[in-house]
């Protein structure tokens, strides 16, 4: 399948919102989201149903669904931001007219929950989208390195050709090593529960990436094991971690964690390096992420570097 890559965002083009995941209970952060967009040189576009709460499963995705489509095929649209994670997105999935967004390939950005439907659209469409930061969640008041990374990111071509983690979270190199591939990846409990469907990309030649907040050590073992038996772990080229937060971290399993990574490194490419503390996860310092595009990731006790081979976006 061919890659589409979205054109670069420049100032004065319309960025497009969309809430396909959960609500927003703090209606001021999108306000301030908004603020912060606009200040930065750009026009926004709310969806008909943004932050909008139904009960009824059946009429939210609807609504969702709507708002999805017709971001895509408006013309003035050049990028789309979601508002938040939580829950929701992959109900979506049957649903979507991935033929109207390979049509208009444009940027897309969301994490969390939104892992679904970035890995979703790459693959039946081949389309980079982006794991980074959402309107309440980050952009309502970005750190200096967010903001980095993202305006870098979706507005120059160069800026992807590396990306450096943020000096409070150190790489440990599990297993060193370098390695080629389309970065694939997210949130581990949405990835895991995709396995099986025709929604989850293949795994080879691939570097997975992924992240998780307030889930104990067990249910991360038992992810890891269901990725493991499903033979994906064996079948990318690296992985990479980034920051498991919440719940390990209250219950002092740090520890724990850090055996179990270990453990599971054994199940990956034989010949794959392995690294932990990527910035990247439900963390104030978040690394935007091109997901499906090439990247070369190497590490060893002294170093860690993360080139992409392909552009991400387009001049």
């Amino acid at each position: 399948m061919k890659t589409l890559v979205p054109k670069a965002l420049r100032r004065g083009d319309t960025i497009g919102l969309i809430s396909p995941s959960s609500h927003c209970s703090f209606p001021d952060r999108i306000q301030q989201a908004v603020t912060y967009l606009e200040k930065n040189g750009y026009r926004v576009k709310p969806s008909i149903h943004l932050n909008r709460i139904d009960t009824d499963p059946a009429i939210a995705d609807e609504e969702k669904l709507q708002d999805l489509h017709g971001m895509f095929g408006d013309p003035s649209v050049a990028a789309i931001i979601c508002l938040r994670g939580g829950a929701g997105s992959y109900r979506l999935l049957k649903k979507i007219d991935y033929g109207l967004i390979a049509a208009n390939p444009k940027i897309l950005v969301g994490y969390s929950d939104i892992t679904a439907l970035s890995l979703a659209i790459f693959s039946k469409t081949g389309m980079i989208s982006f794991s980074g930061p959402m309107l309440a969640t980050e952009l309502h008041g970005p750190t200096a390195y967010t903001e980095e990374h993202f305006w870098g990111m979706l507005t120059s071509p160069a800026y992807a050709l590396s990306l450096l983690n943020h000096e409070s979270h150190p790489v440990t190199c599990v297993r060193e090593g370098c390695a080629e591939g389309r970065l694939i990846g997210g949130n581990l409990s949405v990835l895991s529960s995709m396995i099986g469907t025709p929604y989850l990309p293949p795994f080879r030649d691939t570097l997975l990436f992924i992240e998780d907040i307030n889930e104990p050590a067990y249910r991360i073992d038992r992810m890891l094991s269901h990725l493991g038996n499903a033979g994906l772990l064996a079948e990318s080229r690296g992985i990479l971690l980034g920051q498991f937060t919440g719940e390990p971290e209250r219950n002092g399993e740090n520890i724990r964690l850090e055996k179990i990574f270990d453990y599971y490194c054994q199940h990956a490419h034989p010949e794959g390096p392995v690294m932990r503390g990527l910035s990247y996860g439900h963390i104030c310092n978040l690394m935007t992420i091109p997901v499906g595009a090439r990247y070369r990731m190497e590490v060893s006790a002294s170093a860690f570097s993360l080139r992409a081979l392909e552009p991400v976006v387009l001049q």
